[in-house]
């Protein structure tokens, strides 16, 4: 698409500039100034983003740049390549902090990353080198985050943060400021909630990054169907068992387990509640 462009601005400097030599030996009206020429000259030898659209790894990404979605991509798990190598020298760990929630299944949903243990205010820092992709505030999920797509191919989010330290569309390197944490959006407390993905599709960061040592596991990280996205497949077989129920003015939890074929101790056992806890209009509870 780029070199398109490129030789369709060629065409049109050329064509001008002969126009122009033209209006010498003419009075011809509609012939353009010399101003009009530079200005697609000079458009041709920009190499600036807003023109040539240079982002990180176009070419993985079908020339996809969205900030209104983490993952616009919509690429299922079996399209993409059996194996992809990421080159993971040039890192940086976000914050000095160890895991304080894992990757994996939560009461009502699918946790897509790892909570990492900060301070309000500490700081929070680029994983890799790359570019702003999405700033943006999600009540109800990631609070403050910043989604950055990456030279090497990776994409990472960072999210409940208090303040955010880059701008949209900012080329950053890894390990610069880019935000400090907190405690935005459904939180329970002052963590980094961070991920991995690649082409939308989420991989555990602990399979890449050692939080321990605050150094990746290895230089480069080959990126497998198998290993990689090990967790598709709890999270069909959820879906598939996992039910919900949410509860309605005056319901108890004799009536709701009376609806939903189970009973009162199962109940409590799923949603880490007591027989005699106040069911509140609105909250879902796991009936299966």
């Amino acid at each position: 698409m780029l070199s398109s462009l490129k030789q369709y601005l060629t065409l049109i400097t050329f064509f001008l500039s002969t126009l122009g030599c033209l209006s010498q030996h003419t009075n011809f009206s509609l012939i353009p100034k010399r101003d009009t020429v530079n200005v697609y000259r000079e458009m041709l030898n920009d190499n600036s983003d807003d023109l040539m659209e240079n982002h990180p790894a176009e070419d993985i990404y079908n020339n996809i740049w969205r900030s209104d979605h983490v993952n616009p991509y919509k690429i299922p798990i079996d399209s993409l390549p059996d194996s992809v190598r990421i080159d993971c020298s040039n890192f940086f760990v976000p914050v000095h902090g160890l895991i304080t929630s894992v990757f994996g299944p939560r009461r009502y949903r699918f946790h897509y990353g790892v909570d990492l243990r900060l301070k309000v205010g500490d700081s929070v820092r680029s994983a890799f080198s790359g570019k702003v992709r999405i700033i943006d505030y999600e009540a109800r999920g990631y609070g403050n985050y910043i989604v950055i797509r990456h030279n090497n191919g990776l994409e990472t989010v960072y999210g409940h943060l208090s303040a955010v330290l880059v701008k949209l569309n900012q080329n950053v390197k890894a390990g610069q400021l880019i935000a400090l944490g907190g405690n935005t959006g459904h939180s329970t407390g002052p963590h980094l909630h961070f991920e991995t993905r690649y082409i939308g599709n989420a991989i555990n960061p602990a399979q890449i990054i050692d939080f321990t040592t605050g150094h990746v596991r290895e230089r480069s990280y080959l990126i497998t169907k198998k290993q990689s996205f090990y967790y598709q497949h709890e999270v069909k077989a959820s879906l598939l068992v996992t039910k919900y129920y949410k509860v309605r003015k005056h319901d108890t939890l004799s009536q709701i387990a009376a609806r939903n074929g189970t009973n009162v101790k199962a109940l409590c056992r799923l949603n880490s509640i007591k027989p005699k806890t106040h069911l509140k209009p609105g909250v879902r509870l796991r009936v299966r």
